[in-house]
């Protein structure tokens, strides 16, 4: 028995991509490999990462105008992949294309390829601009941190060798010490020069669109901060301040920015401004990152370096 119309667009607005992605690949997807694919399932993992509101759970009926639906990724590494890709494939676009009343996934020209049959090799390398874990400083620097993000975030339902969560775990280890200090020291140093410094100085000189610009840069780099602080990964600029929400520290400063933007008095938002650089040497002093009590972030930045010493 199918349900009533309102009844169904309610139980979409419940329903997850994630939690919707791992009902569909345990109805159909375990069966599909173990009866189809004996011969490697041993070798698949399945899941829901990458790109997409939906792999970081952050999907609404907004954003389920494309690229939500019935669906789910098997990685299957590079050997296998060129051997059978193709087949399990087949054998995946042939599973029913719509799933406890949910419809078909509607895919833009941009989705294509985030889900099906993918190769876990070249998965992470279209993400990360390499297959290999990052040994080196310098290694981890070239990475950009949303796409670190990326390759971490969303479900893995089943893995089965086991690489793919070995690779994923890697990851999830986070910055080496010495990275997260100057990653951590940059955020602090251009929080401080496009808040406390920058914007009253736009201000003053009535140029509004350099002000403007100082304001959304002290925005974007003070959330990168607190995510730094958490030691976790900022995801792409559009869901940073949504994020901020699940993080265990500096959350509240979310909720600062909204009021950031929700006056128009410049005395008032200075007054923010600093509340929310506060905030951050409230926790660069509980973390003992920096034992000095100055607002001004800058003067925390060289007590950071001095831990890579």
């Amino acid at each position: 028995m199918h349900a009533e119309p309102s009844e169904r667009k309610a139980q979409e607005r419940r329903v997850k991509g994630l939690e919707l992605a791992k009902k569909y690949y345990e109805t159909y997807g375990r069966t599909m490999i173990e009866e189809q694919f004996s011969d490697i399932a041993g070798y698949t993992a399945a899941g829901l990462v990458g790109y997409g509101s939906e792999c970081l759970g952050f999907d609404d009926e907004i954003s389920r105008d494309h690229d939500y639906g019935p669906s789910f990724c098997i990685w299957l590494p590079r050997e296998i992949y060129v051997r059978c890709g193709k087949d399990v494939q087949t054998a995946y676009d042939a599973l029913p294309k719509t799933f406890l009343d949910f419809p078909e996934r509607v895919e833009e020209a941009q989705g294509k390829g985030r889900v099906g049959v993918l190769c876990m090799e070249d998965f992470y390398r279209e993400i990360l601009g390499t297959e290999a874990l990052p040994q080196t400083d310098a290694q981890w620097l070239m990475i950009p941190e949303e796409a670190l993000a990326t390759a971490v975030n969303g479900c893995i339902f089943e893995d089965r060798l086991g690489d793919f969560t070995k690779f994923r775990e890697g990851l999830l280890q986070y910055y080496p010490e010495r990275v997260w200090r100057r990653k951590l020291a940059d955020a602090l140093a251009k929080t401080s020069q496009a808040g406390q410094y920058n914007y009253a100085r736009a201000m003053r000189r009535n140029e509004r669109v350099a002000a403007e610009l100082a304001l959304s840069e002290f925005v974007r780099e003070s959330m990168r901060t607190v995510y730094l602080l958490n030691r976790t990964y900022a995801p792409f600029y559009k869901w940073m301040h949504r994020g901020l929400r699940e993080l265990s520290t500096g959350g509240e400063i979310g909720d600062m920015l909204d009021l950031l933007y929700q006056t128009g008095s410049e005395a008032d938002r200075i007054l923010i401004i600093e509340a929310v650089c506060n905030i951050l040497v409230q926790i660069l002093n509980e973390k003992e990152l920096s034992t000095g009590q100055d607002n001004f972030l800058q003067s925390h930045v060289d007590e950071v370096l001095s831990g890579l010493e």
